[in-house]
Parts: structure tokens; sequence; C-alpha cells
């Protein structure tokens, strides 16, 4: 309590009896505590001691557990961190290059299969710091954009069939020989 006044001293009274039996009396050669228990009584003064020392104790054992875990943690992270580096594959892209736009601006796609790639543009310069100038086909223009948008653009074979005609195509066609030994062995599933 910060100011004690003469009206609180039945909230002293305890703390001073346990002084009056614990201390030691020269005319007896031992305390009251010892007359009557037959052990020594040790002072709460002495047992906060090694509970405070005891709390320390196992507060440095807590710290040190707790940064042996949070160097573990980054170590972790580090592993991690250099195995998904190491499998990033790197968006080259070089002048007059086709290349697809990624729509972040279209959320609402009306379905699964509306695809969020827009173009194909052509690579026109490459600034540095992954700056990539692209021209648009259609209209002729040209903007720049970050080259995380980008990606490369393969063209697929042009199909030059009339409208209405079908071409059959097998990907599987038998093979006849002439020498018995090249047969072709049956499928154990036919």
């Amino acid at each position: 309590m910060a100011s004690m006044n003469w009206n609180d001293w039945s909230c002293l009274l305890e703390d001073d009896l346990w002084a009056h039996r614990t201390t030691y009396r020269t005319p007896l050669g031992m305390s009251p505590y010892w007359i009557v228990f037959g052990k020594t009584c040790y002072s709460s003064v002495e047992i906060e001691h090694r509970a405070s020392w005891a709390i320390k104790k196992c507060n440095m054992a807590y710290d040190q557990l707790c940064l042996e875990a949070y160097e573990n943690s980054w170590i972790y992270k580090e592993k991690v961190k250099h195995f998904h580096d190491s499998r990033i594959l790197r968006k080259e892209f070089k002048v007059g290059r086709k290349v697809l736009l990624f729509c972040s601006w279209l959320r609402l796609t009306t379905g699964k299969l509306n695809s969020r790639w827009d173009g194909p543009f052509v690579v026109t310069n490459i600034f540095p710091y992954g700056v990539v100038e692209v021209r648009d086909e259609a209209n002729k223009c040209m903007f720049k954009v970050n080259g995380h948008q980008l990606k490369p653009y393969h063209e697929g074979s042009n199909l030059s069939l009339n409208e209405g005609e079908v071409e059959i195509v097998e990907l599987i066609e038998l093979i006849i020989s002439k020498d018995p030994s090249e047969e072709i062995p049956e499928s154990p599933h036919a």
C-alpha cells in the first residue's frame, strides 16, 4: 500500500506475527518456530527469492526455446524461398515476338472457360526492371506493361479447311510388315 494509516494495523498483523515466530531468540538459542515444529522456518523473503530465481530460470529457458524456434522457422522459410525461386521460369521476351496480356480488369467472367488473356500483341521494346512495350496488331496502339502480366504466345498451325469439310485424323495406324520378326506383339488388354 502506498500510504498506510494507523487504522490499517490489522493488515500488517500477519506479517508481524510471522516475523516474531521466525526470529532467532538469544536466550532460547533458537527460534520459537523451531521449538514448536522442530525444524527451521524459511522466511517468506527467502521463499520469494528462490521462487523468483526459479521463475527467472524458466523465463530464460522459455526465451531460449522461442529464439531457437524463430531461428528454425527463419531457416525453413529461407529453404522454401530458395526452392520456390529455383522453380520460377524466367520469361524472356524478344522484340518482334508475340505475347498475350493478362486481363486483370476483367474480374466478372461469365464462366470458367472464358480466357483471361487478351491479345496477341507484338513486343516493340524492352525496358529495364521488367517493363515491356507492346503494340496491338488490330489498332496499332502502343503501350507499356509489366512483364509479369505477359506470357509468350505460340501460334498454332493455320487450318485452311473449307467450311463444312472435316478432316479425319487417326491416331493409331495399322502397320503391316512383311518380315515376321518385326511383327507387333498383340496387346495383353485386347
